[in-house]
């Protein structure tokens, strides 16, 4: 009898379809944004720039932040030993009450309705006609521009000194034999001269850096513009111009702090004329102060008095700009 084949009691479980919101294992070993070690190595590198921005900005800040709420006494008649006292925002109130200290402020001002316009008015315009469909040359066009800025501030304030001086310059020259008799080193051309010097000194640097904004324009949206008929002078003002308003911002913000800061040309042109004190400007008034007066902590006041201008304005033109373009 042949024997009949059984069934196998041995069955094969068969394989379940996956789930589709089952979650994959992960893997254990996930990598980390940055270890340790990367970590130490960019504090490692960090430090230097922190340590020298640490003694040679915030320390000497504090410092003359501390001395501005010093003076020295003398006691008895004033031939007694000079001591150190304490007396609060004394040197802040002399300093505000000096004559000549809010006169050159409010010539500081004037510097700063004339240089302004003139200088970011002039950059924009260079720049614009750089970036133009007809312009030519623009590689010799920007060195030419850009090479009064090349010169140093004393330097440039010396050659325009000797082209005011009248008897050596040959620009008063050339106007006295047209009839024409200018000094412009009395109290009436004297802001507009170092205006000039300045707007000559500092317009290359901007017009680099606004025809630099101007190349990052897309050239679809000019090629749109011109197909459109629109010619160089809408194409710059309702399409180049709103695009490079945040270049125009920081121009703007550095320009402002750097008006604050006018001191190398004024001082330099004060020693062909008597027009310009020697506390022409705060700046000039803060190194009166503390050089020929030998009076250090009025001097640390005056700095901070400038630095807090500086600050208001900044912030004035960061929030004005940031309206603008938004």
């Amino acid at each position: 009898m042949a024997d009949r084949a059984t069934p196998s009691t041995a069955t094969t479980s068969p394989t379940l379809p996956k789930a589709a919101n089952a979650v994959e294992p992960r893997n254990p070993k996930k990598p980390r944004a940055m270890s340790g070690t990367g970590g130490r190595t960019a504090a490692l590198f960090l430090t230097p720039f922190f340590t020298i921005f640490a003694l040679a900005m915030v320390a000497p800040v504090i410092y003359a932040m501390v001395l501005s709420f010093f003076a020295q006494q003398k006691s008895g008649l004033g031939f007694g030993e000079a001591k150190t006292a304490f007396v609060g925002f004394e040197n802040y109130v002399q300093v505000l009450q000096s004559e000549s200290f809010v006169g050159g402020i409010g010539r500081l001002v004037l510097y700063c309705l004339l240089y302004i316009p003139l200088m970011m008015g002039g950059a924009l315009a260079f720049a614009l006609l750089l970036d133009s469909a007809v312009a030519r040359a623009r590689k010799l066009f920007q060195l030419l521009v850009f090479l009064p800025h090349a010169v140093p501030g004393v330097i440039a304030a010396l050659i325009w000194a000797y082209l005011y001086t009248p008897g050596v310059s040959p620009i008063v020259s050339v106007l006295e034999t047209g009839g024409i008799s200018l000094n412009f080193l009395d109290n009436q051309l004297i802001l507009p001269s170092i205006v000039n010097i300045a707007v000559w000194e500092w317009t290359g640097y901007n017009v680099i850096v606004l025809f630099t904004a101007l190349q990052a324009v897309p050239r679809e949206i000019l090629e749109a513009a011109r197909v459109d008929g629109a010619g160089e002078i809408r194409a710059a003002m309702s399409i180049k111009l709103p695009l490079i308003l945040p270049a125009l911002s920081v121009i703007m913000l550095f320009t402002v702090i750097g008006t604050l800061q006018l001191f190398t040309e004024p001082n330099i042109i004060s020693k062909a004329t008597a027009s310009v004190t020697s506390t022409w400007v705060p700046n000039m008034w803060a190194y009166d102060a503390a050089f020929n007066r030998h009076n250090l902590n009025q001097a640390a006041a005056a700095s901070i008095i400038i630095a807090l201008m500086a600050a208001v304005l900044s912030w004035a033109v960061t929030r004005f700009s940031s309206r603008n373009t938004a």
